[in-house]
């Protein structure tokens, strides 16, 4: 069955004092102009999840900017069983060039595929109308497309994953997904590197992420917020703050920061000392067992701070069959490491009953952070570095995907090879024991997010493309 996802809608008013006037004018041209040309069209953005993940985040801040622009838009979100979600993350693995756990996906995975996609088109097709705009996201949705397509439907389908090459892992997946996703009339990828050979150029966007600067996980935080928030989650020293700390809702209304984190860890750090901090799924192709591993190696025997490694909640996030797994493996290594080390260092899973309270822990997290990094083997876009830069952190990424976009001189520091984990230690500690020039950097990050990566930019792309779709 079909899951609607109610957005409240946004005003993108409060976007002018951050984008400027010249910007929010074109903004708001552009919407006006936009409408019109929709006429009585509806758009529908169909995903996997509404929690978890950088593209269900996005999508609750841009189909909340495009109703309050008063664009027709709906959001829902697709079911399916595990055995569909386990065809799916090895497909999501096989596109990054790697064979997880779930093993290569064969022409035997296409009958479950589609049968779980065929329920779901009946749903969808009792709603969307021919005409209509659909905006699907990532390999779950792909097998979609046929039958929106001959319902008339003026189909995109957008990747938010890829990485900058191909090989026979890659290319197996893409054989598979190819096709369902021909008959699309658009196509949305992250980066042009991304794109496979066989889709053509004409109906291909480049459009990156978007972080939106109101949002509960990236809206500015008092020092004292900060710090009764880690308190409740359990990761500072001390006990439960006297006040909970407050996080401005979606809708405007202030709410607390309640629940506690699980907290996998024999000591907490100070308020005063420094913290490295990786937050992200529990993905392999994160490597949060190679931060670990970097820090602990080289960048605890050199001296002071602690790292968190922080995550969501892994029964929470019902399209990624793989969490539990690699958090057992983070736990496990983490046991095995010296005393002395393993008192350093958190493994933090946050709950996601309220998807907005756990966006305010990790804003929380981040600002109070002294580094943070994304050690990825393989990334998409990797919005945590943008997140990171935006909360004027210095941050250490891997020059893949998205993150080489993402850091230009100066706003960060780019790790030529994920694996090398001495070199990743030496960055880290280096941060840690210049905090000057550690400063320096994170403000030219958080300028540099401004000018390159809000939603006002991703919004005209998104309507250029559509504008371009119904002019077909």
């Amino acid at each position: 069955m079909l899951t609607a996802v109610p957005v409240p809608p946004l005003a993108v008013t409060d976007l002018e004092p951050v984008i400027g006037p010249e910007r929010y004018t074109r903004l708001l041209t552009t919407a006006a102009e936009f409408r019109a040309r929709l006429g009585r069209r509806a758009i529908w953005t169909v995903s996997s999840t509404a929690v978890g993940g950088g593209v269900a985040e996005m999508l609750q801040v841009l189909v909340a900017y495009a109703e309050g622009l008063e664009i027709p838009i709906r959001w829902l979100v697709i079911s399916g069983d595990p055995e569909f979600f386990a065809i799916t993350k090895a497909l999501h693995n096989q596109i990054h060039g790697h064979v997880g756990s779930t093993g290569m996906v064969g022409p035997a995975a296409a009958g479950h595929y589609e049968q779980v996609l065929a329920a779901n088109a009946d749903a969808l097709l009792k709603q969307v109308r021919p005409g209509d705009l659909v905006l699907l996201h990532d390999p779950q949705t792909a097998g979609l497309t046929g039958a929106l397509t001959e319902r008339g439907a003026l189909v995109v389908w957008r990747s938010h994953i890829g990485v900058n090459f191909q090989n026979d892992v890659t290319r197996a997946a893409w054989d598979f997904l190819r096709p369902y996703l021909e008959p699309a009339r658009g196509f949305v990828f992250t980066r042009r590197q991304y794109v496979p050979p066989w889709i053509p150029a004409a109906l291909t966007r480049i459009i990156p992420p978007s972080i939106d600067p109101f949002s509960a996980k990236n809206e500015e935080l008092s020092a004292g917020t900060v710090r009764a928030i880690l308190a409740t989650i359990g990761v500072l020293r001390g006990g439960p703050p006297a006040v909970p700390g407050p996080f401005t809702r979606h809708d405007g209304t202030i709410s607390q920061v309640t629940r506690a984190a699980a907290v996998t860890g024999e000591a907490r750090p100070g308020e005063a000392d420094p913290v490295v901090v990786q937050v992200s799924r529990w993905d392999r192709l994160k490597d949060m067992p190679g931060v670990m591993r970097g820090f602990a190696e080289h960048v605890a025997p050199a001296g002071d701070g602690y790292l968190m490694l922080v995550g969501p909640e892994v029964s929470g996030v019902s399209d990624d069959p793989e969490g539990a797994s690699v958090l057992a493996d983070c736990v496990a290594q983490w046991r095995s490491l010296p005393a002395a080390t393993r008192s350093r260092i958190l493994l933090v899973t946050l709950p996601l009953d309220d998807i907005e309270e756990n966006a305010a822990m990790i804003n929380a997290i981040q600002r109070h952070a002294a580094v943070i990094v994304q050690k990825s083997l393989a990334e998409g876009f990797g919005l945590t570095v943008a997140e990171g830069m935006w909360k004027s952190r210095p941050v250490v990424g891997s020059a893949v995907g998205g993150i080489l976009d993402q850091i230009a001189d100066g706003t960060g520091v780019l790790q030529r090879d994920p694996a090398d984990l001495a070199t990743f230690g030496s960055q880290v500690r280096w941060l840690l024991d210049h905090p000057d020039a550690a400063d320096r950097m994170g403000r030219a990050g958080h300028e540099h997010v401004r000018e390159h990566y809000l939603g006002d930019r991703h919004l005209l792309q998104y309507a250029e493309l559509f504008e371009a779709v119904i002019g077909a």
